[in-house]
């Protein structure tokens, strides 16, 4: 299964803004989960359809809706009718391949993301894509599967933690962006750990092991790589953003969403760089190790090649040969054998080749 690009073969022929859902399906059953809320109240509920959010609309300030599986194309259809969502917007909910985005329009601001996550079981990162869409006093989300990392705002929401319950709506979207963002950071954090560690058994034990792991780690951050990028751009949309939607009030806290995704990415450019140099490093190490060991062998033939050729004479079939009468000859040869390996073993180490 390819992780860079989602085959596009549903989509073949079908006409511009009907949504068709692209992608694997992660969810058995669709979860709709609803929080209203306002400065002294909360309710947090779980719809079973999408037409009781109906009767929360006008009850509650600010109205939370998540909905958890995108494959039922029929239930998406029916939050886009409720709350007059265009039919591009909706296909590009229901297509988990779509890159980072954010449109910005006077009565909406819709974004897409992806929610980057580690795999423990099969030691992979893996995406799972988050769109928003953002009116007046409603924010809806759409995720992939159920459990994830917004639990902590949900926690702030119920137990008056922080400024989001006496914040506008726009606010919980910034809160959701930043946990998103944060974690891209641990990410990074917690992969720029391992690359480190690369360092010390490239100088110290280069084995194919080694080479095996500098290149899991360049396809793990070229995977990463390719949602922080478009990520970085969109979030740069919100810099500065004149909208109602968005007040004075909120903005600083936008601003700051794009400097910790600077970070983030910036993280990204440096590690890609420093597996490129450990690459290089563990190459020369490796043409190193193999030269020494050129220089060994060398050393050893070119020892012997004197030594044979003193044998090879002596070991020749002419019956008159004139050193074979005397009664020492034969130590004499191995004297001559010594002495001549020492003598090139010493100029050897004069030239420090050895």
């Amino acid at each position: 299964m390819t992780r860079f690009i989602t085959k596009q073969k549903n989509t073949k022929n079908v006409v511009p803004g009907n949504p068709v859902f692209v992608g694997n399906q992660k969810e058995e059953n669709t979860r709709i989960r609803l929080i209203g809320y306002d400065e002294n109240e909360l309710v947090e509920v779980e719809l079973k359809a999408i037409s009781e959010l109906k009767s929360y609309l006008s009850k509650y300030k600010k109205l939370w809706i998540n909905i958890d599986g995108l494959h039922d194309v029929d239930l998406v259809g029916e939050v886009g009718k409720l709350f007059d969502i265009h039919t591009l917007v909706l296909e590009d909910i229901v297509n988990t391949d779509q890159r980072p985005r954010v449109d910005i329009e006077e009565t909406y601001i819709f974004t897409s993301i992806k929610m980057m996550f580690l795999n423990k079981e099969i030691r992979q990162l893996e995406a799972e894509q988050v769109s928003m869409y953002l009116l007046k006093n409603v924010l809806i989300t759409f995720q992939e599967r159920q459990g994830d990392i917004f639990e902590p705002v949900r926690e702030r929401l119920r137990n008056k933690k922080g400024r989001v319950r006496n914040y506008s709506i726009t606010y919980l979207k910034y809160c959701l962006l930043d946990v998103i963002v944060d974690n891209y950071n641990f990410l990074m954090e917690t992969f720029g750990e391992k690359v480190e560690e690369l360092e010390d058994k490239i100088l110290l034990q280069p084995n194919r092991n080694t080479l095996q792991e500098i290149n899991k780690y360049k396809i793990e951050l070229n995977y990463f790589r390719k949602a922080i990028r478009p990520a970085r751009e969109a979030i740069n949309n919100f810099k500065g953003l004149k909208t109602d939607l968005i007040t004075n009030v909120e903005q600083p806290f936008f601003n700051d969403l794009h400097d910790l995704i600077q970070r983030s990415y910036d993280s990204v450019e440096n590690y890609k760089s420093m597996l490129s140099e450990q690459l290089t490093v563990y190459s020369t190490n490796v043409n190193n190790r193999l030269n020494d060991i050129m220089k060994i062998l060398t050393i050893f033939s070119v020892v012997f090649i004197p030594i044979t050729f003193i044998a090879g004479v002596y070991g020749t079939n002419f019956e008159y040969i004139p050193e074979l009468a005397y009664r020492s000859g034969y130590f004499v040869m191995w004297g001559v054998i010594l002495f001549t390996v020492m003598i090139m073993l010493g100029y050897f180490k004069y030239k420090k080749w050895f």
